[in-house]
């Protein structure tokens, strides 16, 4: 019944959890009305404009008023365009547009927000994608949908890149739709308390949702509590939100055990953040903005005990007490529902139900905070000071998570030196700088790198010096030469400008990277907007009236428990004591199986198993015994013979047993190995295992799919049966189990237990020892394992057209793959699989390089491997690749390994959907083409889904990687071409006279840069291989392996509004060269295999399509081996086979019918590839001694209990034989 109602409550949580997402999605669904056409010139602004002509207000979509878009006066990066849209709006997507007919548009862009026009908030497409990609040309539409929305007034764009021939230029619009709230102000000392009816109180669920905003690092935000103690707070420490649950048995009574119930981080940014929780029964979701922890309490957790009424901004209620330090919440609160009920507006109309407590105002005050963020090492803030005092003083907060940079230098006149402020291992350091003396350190502060807002002043007069931070002032240096300072020069923040600008100011530790706010000289506030327009300062790579920080610890890339660091542009993951290694403390540094360690040369002894690898089980600690077989031991606790009396079916007797391993590491230990066994010893005297009036049994064992089970040692799975029932030499013939006979004597039903789906024993049950004389007794072995189902997997591939395909690879943020491999055949692809944009490759490029090469949303890169001696020796060779968030490696053999770095800010997840049949090629008849169309016209599709959504029309190409093969007699012959919508184009061809040429024309009014191989004739009949790999102007090519080319093109650097790629013949002759067009009219006779262009196959789409992908396929292609000779149909011989969940077996000497209806990944390879496929990690082999002693002492004293328990049950045995020898007469 328990479990029924606990299915139920999971069920009613899901659907409760989908209806609420559904209602936060309600808005977006109908909300995409254009914003900005309508709104009057005075919602305009901008940070300057080239002439009047070129104000903001000329910058709404598709017009072409003044001159057709806004311009800044300069184009540089401290530029921007606003939008006021009058009050807070929903908005869902954005577009953007060049200056009307100019060479004027904005590559690339930041687009921020905020409520008030002030304290703007970057949007991010993800938790580290910053920009948004803009415009290739000036009339073309970009348009993006934001998910989330945002929910602000201004919108502030800022461009980052442009047109490198032209200047900023910018038209956009913003799709929306009203947005309602209701919203209240608490000043840190008022709060609302609201009382319900008990009726209107469910026992098993509460859902509260609310959106808060606040520059206050600590406060309460929702307190409930009873009689006794129990209590459930939201409260945010630090920037952090906590979810403090305390009621029934599930009494957490420290904070930090609450650790795990908090979530988000820099939550006192002054920006909305929501939060939403809910309880059903014991299951609770918590979620902060975009980040959810789901908790399952433990104990009776039912909040019907407390009290009904709940405080929300503080604890209000007098007599209320809690353990825990806090302060009420000071800042807004907005949409607050409890339960459905709408708290904000009951306050407003001043229910009953609501008591406002102290100073509460229903209108969201906005405190005038500018911070400033210094982006890079190179930025600084240059001010002078006017105040025209002989000192120096200056007051500022700053936040990073950098432990060293210059915070503060400033000039001294009529000596050559300064007063330095700079950060040192996370401690605040001062001192007076002057050239040839040594300086005297002030240190004040302890971890100031934690993110948190500090504060800090300096002050220096004459001889005396002080400086505090947080309010505790630092220890006196050593006492300054009288009147030493006078008074400040100039003061430099967060770093300093190149020398050539002369300034004296010296940074020993570099600059700072961070925010700072509240900046005052002399006790003069800086108006940084003044700063900015230039009407005083100097500044360089700073983002004024924003604070940049982020949290890169969270959510946590760290894995199975490795704790994570971070600086201002990175995060580190340190794995000590995890069982771990790598970058994100992926890798397991011990192996998966007692197997892989012999496999290694080990021999006998205590080993750490990991299981699943680089899963998230841990590893255990087990015996290997390394015979001619490894065989795998795991003990438990129930070793020794334990003996059973008194026992009946009212009042049974239940043994459990407790392995050195949690069930879900013995799963996952058995499920990976050949064979499992476990020996179990029954005796038994007058104790029967079945009733034989009513068959129901009277003992039973339990394994680990809490299923009973009635068979005993040595029997297969069958009911009630043991090992002498299946041989027939039970002591009565009459039964299946020797116990069943219920004589007077001690008899046994002893063997192994080998079905291993059961294994292991986790409880035995016995009801049948309560008569007289009636006794058992039982003894359990260790559980035993051998062998490795996935160390020795290996598959075949006999022709080039094999492959294997699999579910679709999921590894959106870390992700390996490793496989042992042997071959003859010079290069092939190991495994491949796409997403939308995404793909990952592994492949064999030539017999000396493996390459793994992948794209998650940041343009393709390849990490390659290369031998001194052959891969295709036919010989074994190890392969691993990894790709996480921090980076991507490669190892093959015991080479040096090779990795790529992620950048800093770019996509994270690797997103996989597609099925991909490996070293797809085709046979393509005489007039035959197969056209695939990136943009199948002009205009933009807002919500694209498919490839080419990559490559639409306003997107710009500057690079791209071309792979194929060909094999073909007939010249000419167009092997690729590649078309713009601006009459750009590249083709690849085969010439009249068998040379190959590469053509390459990205400037319309420029001629084709052509690059001629004519070393041979490739229309020779052969099998070659061509790649094709371009950055800008740079082109590199490759073919077979052998001939290298590198090129630097004339016509351009880029696509412009890529159209489509064409394969054999070309059916739409537009403006091409002649030799392109002559062996584009005769197309291509022959077989094209492995077409790539970056992640684009083509082949594939038109081969084996797997959702409607734009691709036109004319006159006679079908798929063939480019292995065989021209002519010769392959497809007879291809092989597959599928590891997918289907039912029925495949013979696999036949295609696979159906597998282009289910995702999945391929492993592939050429002639005689010999591969095996795990999901693991290269660990390598460590013996535990310290644990092995300890673990043989303890089995030392354990053998010794068991001998004594055993010597008196033998000593009966024993006795009871010797009266059957001599008394064979009186036992029938």
């Amino acid at each position: 019944m328990g479990s029924v109602t606990g299915a139920v409550l999971k069920t009613l949580f899901l659907l409760s959890t989908q209806n609420w997402n559904r209602v936060e999605a309600g808005n977006s669904y109908d909300c995409d009305d254009p914003l900005v056409s309508a709104l009057p010139q005075a919602s305009f602004s901008s940070s300057s404009e080239l002439s009047s002509s070129h104000g903001p207000g000329f910058a709404r979509l598709n017009r072409r008023d003044g001159a057709g878009g806004w311009s800044p006066l300069v184009s540089n990066k401290y530029q921007w365009l606003q939008i006021d849209l009058g009050e807070r709006m929903e908005v869902t997507a954005v577009a953007t547009q060049g200056g009307y007919g100019s060479s004027n548009w904005v590559t690339s862009y930041l687009l921020m927000f905020s409520d008030s026009g002030w304290n703007w908030k970057q949007y991010r497409q993800e938790d580290s994608i910053w920009g948004f990609s803009g415009n290739a040309n000036a009339d073309s539409v970009v348009y993006y949908r934001l998910q989330p929305s945002i929910k602000a007034r201004f919108l502030r764009f800022i461009p980052l890149e442009w047109n490198p021939k032209g200047r900023i230029g910018m038209r956009i619009e913003v799709f929306g739709c009203a947005y309602r709230s209701e919203v209240v102000d608490l000043d840190g000392k008022s709060s609302l308390l609201y009382r319900f009816d008990q009726k209107s109180l469910s026992p098993i669920k509460d859902i509260i949702s609310l959106k808060f905003k606040t520059m206050q690092s600590d406060g309460i935000l929702l307190h409930r509590e009873g009689p006794n103690g129990d209590h459930i707070t939201l409260q945010l420490r630090r920037g952090r939100l906590f979810l403090l649950i305390n009621s029934g048995e599930a009494k957490l009574p420290s904070t930090s055990t609450l650790v795990n119930l908090t979530l988000g981080s820099l939550l006192d940014d002054q920006h909305w953040h929501s939060v939403l929780i809910q309880r059903l029964g014991k299951q609770v979701n918590f979620t902060v903005d975009e980040h959810r922890h789901h908790f399952h309490a433990q104990g009776e957790f039912n909040l019907v005990n407390l009290d009904y009424e709940i405080s929300f901004g503080g604890i209000p209620a007098p007599g209320k007490s809690v353990s825990f330090p806090h302060r009420n919440f000071h800042g807004c609160l907005e949409n607050l529902y409890y339960n459905g009920v709408d708290i904000i507006d009951l306050a407003k109309q001043q229910k009953p139900q609501i008591i406002a407590m102290g100073n509460v105002s229903f209108s969201c005050s906005q405190p005038q905070s500018m911070p400033v963020t210094f982006l890079s090492s190179r930025s600084y803030l240059a001010l002078p000071d006017f105040s025209g005092e002989e000192e120096v003083s200056a007051t500022f907060q700053f936040r990073t998570w950098n432990k060293a940079g210059l915070l503060l230098f400033s000039e001294l006149q009529l000596i050559s030196g300064g007063i330095l402020l700079f950060l040192s291992d996370g401690k605040l350091k001062s001192n007076l700088y002057q050239p040839g003396k040594l300086p005297s350190d002030i240190t004040a502060g302890v971890g100031l790198n934690d993110g948190q807002w500090h504060s800090v002043s300096l002050s220096a007069k004459k001889n005396h010096l002080s400086v505090a931070v947080d309010g505790q002032m630092a220890s006196a240096g050593s006492p300054l030469r009288p009147e030493q300072i006078y008074s400040g020069g100039t003061y430099y923040f967060g770093g300093c400008p190149d020398k050539s600008f002369g300034s004296k100011c010296k940074s020993p530790l570099g600059g700072f990277q961070g925010c700072m706010r509240l900046i005052s000289i002399s006790g003069k506030v800086v108006d940084l907007i003044s700063v900015q327009q230039g009407a005083f300062g100097n500044f360089s790579d700073l983002q004024i009236d924003s604070c940049g920080i982020s949290d890169r610890c969270l959510p946590n890339y760290c894995e199975h428990g490795g704790e994570c660091s971070q600086s201002w542009s990175a995060f580190h993951c340190n794995c000590t004591n995890t069982g771990y290694r790598g970058a994100t403390c992926h890798n397991s540094i011990y192996e998966q199986s007692c197997e892989a360690y012999k496999h290694r040369g080990n021999t006998s002894g205590f080993y750490y198993i990991d299981s699943d690898g680089s899963g998230p089980l841990e590893p255990f600690l087990l015996y290997c015994n390394m015979t001619e077989t490894a065989w795998t031991i795991i003990q438990h606790n129930g070793s020794d013979l334990t003996r059973v009396r008194n026992t009946n079916p009212e009042n049974p007797y239940a043994g459990f047993f407790e392995y050195v391993a949690s069930m879900e590491q013995l799963q996952a230990t058995i499920n990976r190995a050949e064979h499992c066994e476990q020996e179990f010893t029954y005796y038994c005297k007058k104790s029967r295992l079945v009733n034989k009036q009513d068959g129901t049994p009277l003992s039973w064992w339990v394994g680990r799919t809490n299923e009973t089970q009635t068979y005993w040692g040595g029997s297969s799975p069958d009911l009630q049966k043991c090992a002498c029932g299946l041989e027939g030499n039970c002591i009565d013939s009459q039964y299946y189990c020797n116990c069943d006979a219920d004589r007077n004597e001690w008899t046994n039903d002893t063997g192994l237990l080998a079905y291993k789906e059961h294994l292991p024993v986790t409880k035995i049950v016995i009801t049948d020892t309560g008569r007289l004389h009636s006794e058992a007794a039982y003894k359990l072995g260790p559980l035993l394992c051998r062998g490795d189902r996935s160390f020795w997997n290996s598959a075949s591939f006999d022709t080039e057209a094999s492959y294997l395909h699999f579910p679709t690879f999921h590894g959106e943020l870390s992700a390996d793959v490793s496989f042992f491999f042997k071959t003859t055949a010079s290069s092939g692809v190991f495994l491949e699989n796409l997403g939308i944009t995404d793909f990952i490759r592994i492949e064999l490029r030539s017999p000396t390089v493996v390459t793994f090469s992948f794209d998650v949303g940041n343009g393709p890169f390849e990490i390659a491997v290369q031998s001194p001696t052959h891969f295709n020796d036919n010989q074994w060779h190890h392969v691993r690749v990894e790709r996480n968030v921090k980076e991507a490696s490669l190892q093959v053999d015991q080479l040096t390994p090779k990795t790529q770095p992620a950048p800093a800010d770019g996509h994270v997840l690797l997103q996989l959907n597609s099925q991909l049949f490996v070293e797809i090629s085709a046979y393509f008849g005489s007039g035959s083409s197969v056209i695939y169309n990136f943009q199948e016209n002009y205009l933009l599709s807002k919500n694209s889904s498919s490839h080419a959504a990559s490559f639409h029309g306003d997107m710009k190409l500057s690079r791209e990687m071309i792979k194929f093969g060909f094999r073909t007699t007939r010249t000419p012959s167009l092997l690729l071409f590649v078309s713009s919508f601006y009459k750009e184009y590249l083709s690849v061809i085969i010439a009249k006279n068998g040379s190959l040429q590469i053509r390459y024309k990205l400037n319309k009014y420029q001629e084709p840069d052509v690059v001629n191989f004519d070393f041979k004739n490739m229309a020779d009949g052969q099998l070659h291989h061509i790649m094709i790999n371009r950055e800008e102007g740079v082109v590199f090519i490759e073919i077979d392996d052998n001939t290298r080319r590198q090129v630097h093109l004339s016509s351009g650097t880029e696509f412009s509004a890529v159209k489509s790629l064409v394969l054999g013949r070309i059916l739409e002759h537009s403006d091409m060269d002649q030799d392109t067009a002559l062996a584009g009219a005769q197309g291509f006779t022959g077989c094209l295999s492995a077409v790539q262009l970056s992640h684009v196959a083509p082949l594939k789409a038109a081969l084996h399509p797997s959702h409607p992908d734009p691709v036109t396929v004319t006159g006679h292609v079908t798929e063939s081996s480019c292995m065989t000779q021209p002519g010769t149909d392959a497809t007879s011989r291809e092989r597959t086979h599928s590891f997918a969940d289907h039912s029925g077996t495949i013979d696999d000497r036949e295609p696979l019918a159906n597998a282009i209806k289910s995702d999945s990944a391929v492993i592939g390879g050429l002639i005689a590839v010999v591969i095996f496929i795990l999901l693991c990690i290269t660990a390598i082999a460590v013996r535990i001694f310290q644990q092995k002693r300890l673990y043989k002492r303890s089995e030392a004293k354990r053998s010794e209990n068991v001998d004594s328990a055993e010597a008196v049950l033998k000593s009966e045995l024993n006795m009871q034989n010797a009266v059957n020898e001599n008394q064979k007469e009186y036992f029938f």
